[in-house]
């Protein structure tokens, strides 16, 4: 199933975007946004499921005081996916929940100014 990206962003609440479509941050929002749209166009979820499923992450942020989107945004998309994901069982809760504190232990490890790289977090110290 191939779909229109103007077709995709119709329907998503406050997207960030410009004239020439989203605007991502940091190459991670990019990443997140192209893995929702590539797993909704393989048929793991339709697209208005997905928007669904996002905008209820929204309301509940909102409904939690929550007003800056710019920031965080990208954090409700993936907080989004994460759940479809698990539902559809594409992924484990539990695998979820590992990849994550490699990533956290793989912050903590990284020097300060450099990349962050998954092989960090096998490491200790600086």
């Amino acid at each position: 199933m191939t779909t229109n990206p103007s077709e995709l962003l119709h329907g998503l609440p406050l997207i960030p975007q410009d004239s020439d479509g989203p605007v991502f941050q940091a190459p991670w929002q990019a990443a997140a946004f192209a893995l929702a749209v590539r797993l909704s166009s393989d048929g793991h979820f339709t697209w208005k499921e997905w928007t669904e499923v996002f905008s209820t992450e929204i309301r509940s942020a909102q409904g939690g005081g929550e007003t800056d989107f710019d920031n965080t945004y990208y954090l409700y998309w993936m907080n989004a996916l994460e759940q479809l994901c698990e539902e559809r069982s594409l992924v484990a809760h539990s695998d979820l929940r590992q990849r994550k504190e490699e990533w956290r232990q793989a912050y903590l490890n990284t020097p300060h100014g450099k990349p962050i790289e998954l092989s960090a977090a096998l490491t200790r110290g600086h």
